[in-house]
């Protein structure tokens, strides 16, 4: 198979299309021998690669690269989550209480080879936090340490839920009782593909995973293509949002309608789900769901029998932020390092193996069986007139009523802090939020008068991302904070490029000294805002700007 068309080799794509698009297997067979032992990845990787006929950097590169491959794992695994809403459950003081009490530092196996201990940013529990997933058994609780050692009982809540439309389109089904296959059925026996393309171009549908590029374009550039693949993109990343495992969980078969109906208005016949590896249950359930759907003939036995209706499959994340990006996303299921890669060519053009490739979040999926059913217009009456429909907003621990709410785009950001929120927990004064992610942004608690949309959200320096919500009280240390974003920054950097690899180590140490910021950390926000190659390196600094402006002058310098 020759690089892409702009002349660049992938290597890994010709070494694996001459074994059969071995690499596509190599996921499952890392996951399959990491469950199997305690060692470092440089200990199997290589044999797992040879098995697939690859060279040993095919494997090496994946094992050292997603972090639930390169996490030492003992006989019980613990995953506790350090993402910015469980941090500012507690402040951060929970993951030294979860290593005091079962023994082992995080990132290592104790000495028995007994238990584990993986520090990970978000578990998608961020109403209940902090939280932990012991194998998959969920705990949540300012007592987590003492649910993990034994002491109490494990609890985990279910994500509480509303409606604040009148008419829901992402919950139609958990809380309106609707079902999304009789949709399917009715667009597959009456409408043609570019009808469901239309009713979704006259509905102003953007992409609800952070980007907001119009889906009707998206699938537009893609349909007619040969061998089309369209991929829902659960990997839920943004620390303080569990939209997507809402969905997953508790209407599986509403995320699946809407693959189906995007694969039928691309002409695709291969769907494929990633799920996120820390959302256990989702994956479970969605594997379900389709069992069902295949069985009752809604999706196909496989791709050679795949027609209307396509073949679908699910797939296991490994654990990178990055590698929910649509160009690290595909790379995962290659089998390759989860890294951004450079565009063009888009996805669209060359995707999956080559192949012409649609990446839809699954909120974005989710809305497309109500925009079928009731129409385009009607979806675009919601909303305001350039953001168009609905949004399900997530609200975390420290709020008086969390949990997820579907609102109409353009919803004052007050109105969703105060009066469905509750506002904070026991009257507490509400100094910061946090809104769309660790890409996002921060807004002051005082300064909450923007409505929630794209274009304001970027005009007060925040990003609406996924929605997620995380408040911060007076008792969260304004530095502390600050540190926590530069170090997740870090962590979570794919390397593929040295403005963000360098960059976000850089701004950590520049986060940890005890100086101003100086002219150094001026030049390296505007070299990682202006040269990243994805929108994680490029954000960054914006993000941080933000969290400055919204502190004062407690973190003054800092929002340059």
């Amino acid at each position: 198979m020759p690089g892409d068309p702009g002349g660049r080799p992938d290597t890994l794509r010709e070494l694996t299309a001459r074994h059969g698009g071995r690499g596509g297997l190599l996921p499952g067979a890392l996951e399959r021998a990491r469950s199997g032992t305690a060692e470092r990845p440089e200990a199997w990787a290589p044999q797992v690669a040879a098995a697939a006929g690859l060279p040993a950097a095919a494997g090496l590169g994946p094992a050292t690269f997603f972090a639930d491959l390169a996490a030492p794992r003992g006989e019980r695994h613990v995953r506790v989550c350090t993402a910015t809403a469980c941090f500012a459950a507690r402040g951060g003081e929970h993951l030294a209480e979860v290593e005091q009490a079962l023994g082992v530092v995080a990132g290592t196996v104790d000495e028995t080879g007994a238990t584990s201990l993986q520090a990970v940013h978000c578990l998608g529990y961020c109403y209940a936090g902090p939280a932990a997933l012991d194998g998959t058994l969920p705990c949540t609780g300012p007592d987590l340490a003492h649910q993990l050692a034994g002491r109490t009982d494990p609890r985990a809540p279910g994500i509480p839920a509303a409606d604040t439309t009148g008419s829901p389109v992402l919950l139609a089904g958990i809380v309106g009782g609707q079902h999304a296959w009789d949709v399917w059925r009715g667009a597959v026996a009456g409408l043609r593909p570019e009808d469901v393309r239309e009713e979704t171009a006259v509905s102003g549908l953007r992409g609800r995973g952070g980007a907001g590029f119009p889906v009707a374009d998206k699938w537009a550039a893609a349909a007619g293509k040969p061998d089309t693949v369209v991929v829902a993109n659960g990997d839920e990343g943004d620390p303080g949002s569990y939209a997507d495992r809402l969905l997953m969980e508790e209407d599986p078969e509403r995320v699946l309608a809407g693959l189906a109906l995007a694969c039928f208005a691309c002409g695709a016949r291969r769907g494929t789900v990633l799920v996120r590896s820390e959302y256990p249950k989702a994956m479970a359930r969605l594997r379900r769901a389709v069992k069902r759907a295949t069985e009752a003939g809604d999706l196909a036995a496989s791709v050679e029998t795949a027609g209307p209706s396509p073949f679908v499959e699910i797939v296991e994340g490994a654990g990178s932020y990055v590698a929910g990006e649509e160009t690290a996303l595909i790379a995962r299921l290659e089998g390759a390092r989860g890294c951004a890669r450079p565009r063009p060519p888009y996805p669209t053009d060359h995707g999956l193996w080559d192949a012409p490739t649609v990446v839809n979040n699954v909120e974005t999926l989710a809305a497309v069986p109500w925009i079928v059913a009731h129409g385009g217009a009607s979806y675009a009456r919601r909303g305001v007139p350039d953001e168009t429909g609905t949004k399900l907003v997530c609200l975390s621990e420290r709020f008086a009523r969390p949990g997820a709410y579907e609102v109409e785009l353009g919803t004052p950001v007050d109105e969703i802090v105060t009066g469905l929120g509750g506002g904070l927990k026991d009257g507490r004064e509400l100094v910061a939020l946090q809104i769309g992610g660790p890409l996002g942004g921060f807004l002051a608690g005082r300064a909450l008068d923007v409505p929630l949309t794209t274009a304001s959200l970027a005009e007060h320096g925040a990003a609406l991302g996924h929605a997620g919500m995380v408040a911060f009280d007076a008792s969260v240390d304004p530095y502390e904070l600050f540190r926590h974003i530069w170090e997740f920054a870090a962590d979570e950097s794919c390397g593929a490029c040295s403005p963000c690899r360098i960059g976000t180590r850089r701004g950590l140490e520049l986060a940890q000294g005890q100086g101003g910021p100086g002219e150094s950390y001026e030049r390296l926000a505007r070299l990682m805002g202006e040269a990243s190659l994805c929108a994680f390196g490029r954000r960054v600094p914006a993000a941080v700007r933000s969290l400055a402006r919204a502190f004062g002058p407690a973190l003054e310098g800092w929002n340059r």
